[in-house]
């Protein structure tokens, strides 16, 4: 009999068998992952950016929990010898009508206690000379690190409290017996006393199996890269962001130096027609069908139309995603650029067509469901474990000890 069982062996799924193996580290901990090595999905193949927080509503699970998890996540990086960098980034506008939301971005980044600085675009070229902007904010605290580094490292320091980790292990069942509950997997049945969904990708069905409703529907998007060449590398010399649209889920196209380097420009975000479909070609019957049957997905596609389709088109047509990266640095060119890895973002949307725009994690008898922990879920981590096990109801049979 286990005491916590994990299901999920991404960042946060990893980053919460660490927590509680602080907070009672008597307890006997399992983590499942279904895939054969850990971060293999989002962690995986996201951006590698350490976030500063600047982006999210003030007082929100994602203001506070991203820019207390940018800095505890630099000194876990320095603490363990784990590659990273505070490089710092410029959020650019490239023309006059961006400058009101650039300076409400400005206004949002004191409020949420982040360091930041308007400049001009003299100062602007003095940091990245090749941008192009009528002005800009530099944040100082953002980042950039090697997260599947991380995941290593925390599976690591669960294994050395006694956790056990179980990989190629995918839950097909959640039966209730009781006061403990039966993880039936492809890999034999786990009995534990507390269930804790960190699934990403599939959390909502995780959820639901253990009868538990996810309030949401997780919808994939896929978001594809180009790298700059080599030769080309030095038009970027850190991070380079564009004005979001607040009305629009995601952060446009930009330039991020990744902790090896190289240079990624995007992502776009296009639906993708499979949970864990890296490839235009991918596609999967029920996933698709899932979306399509979900009142919430055509009412956000009306909504957000215009933008979609320029996505769609970013993704299909180089010359369009170029024309994006143009609006940034203008000298970069379509032959500068080669198709590299995509990721796949798991968004919770709400039956309304509202995204759910902050981390979701909602309560059932005896087990605690992550249904939405998308970007800055990474720079997070942390900080979501701890707050994961914060909530988790008192284990009489263990003795806590208190979390620094």
């Amino acid at each position: 009999m286990y005491d916590f069982a994990i299901i999920g062996g991404g960042i946060v799924g990893l980053s919460t068998g660490m927590a509680i193996t602080q907070r009672y580290p008597h307890a006997k901990i399992l983590v499942l992952e279904k895939e054969s090595h850990w971060a293999f999905h989002q962690t995986g193949n996201n951006s590698g950016v350490i976030h500063s927080g600047i982006y999210y509503k003030p007082g929100s699970f994602k203001a506070k929990f991203c820019r207390d998890g940018c800095r505890s996540m630099v000194e876990f990086c320095q603490e363990h010898g784990i590659d990273y960098e505070v490089c710092g980034k410029v959020i650019v506008a490239t023309n006059e009508q961006e400058l009101p939301r650039l300076e409400n971005l400005f206004k949002r980044g004191l409020e949420n206690g982040i360091q930041v600085k308007r400049i001009s675009p003299e100062e602007v070229k003095e940091i990245e000379p090749h941008v192009r902007c009528v002005g800009g904010i530099q944040v100082f605290s953002t980042g950039i690190a090697n997260y599947k580094q991380v995941c290593l490292k925390y599976a690591e320091l669960i294994q050395q409290q006694g956790g056990e980790l179980r990989l190629n292990t995918k839950v097909e069942k959640i039966i209730s017996q009781g006061n403990h509950q039966v993880l039936e997997t492809n890999n034999g049945s786990f009995a534990t006393r507390f269930v804790i969904n960190c699934a990403g990708l599939y959390s909502d069905r995780i959820a639901k199996l253990g009868k538990v409703d996810p309030q949401a529907k997780i919808v994939p998007f896929r978001g594809e890269y180009y790298e700059l060449t080599p030769e080309k590398r030095y038009l970027v010399k850190g991070l380079i962001y564009p004005v979001p649209n607040p009305e629009f889920p995601f952060l446009g196209v930009h330039f991020t130096r990744m902790i090896d380097g190289s240079v990624h420009a995007g992502p776009n975000a296009v639906l993708s027609l499979k949970r864990e479909g890296y490839k235009k070609t991918d596609f999967d019957l029920r996933d698709f069908a899932e979306v399509m049957t979900y009142p919430g997905f055509w009412k956000l596609a009306a909504k957000h139309a215009d933008e979609g389709i320029q996505e769609i088109i970013r993704s299909f047509s180089k010359a369009a995603f170029t024309r994006s990266l143009q609006q940034l640095i203008p000298e970069v060119q379509a032959e500068d650029l080669v198709p590299t890895h995509a990721g796949v973002r798991a968004q919770a949307l709400m039956g309304d067509g509202k995204l759910v725009d902050d981390f979701l994690i909602i309560h059932g008898d005896n087990s605690v469901h992550v249904c939405n922990a998308p970007s800055p879920a990474a720079t997070s981590s942390i900080e979501i474990g701890k707050a994961i096990v914060a909530q988790i109801p008192h284990q009489s049979h263990l003795s806590p000890t208190t979390i620094p």
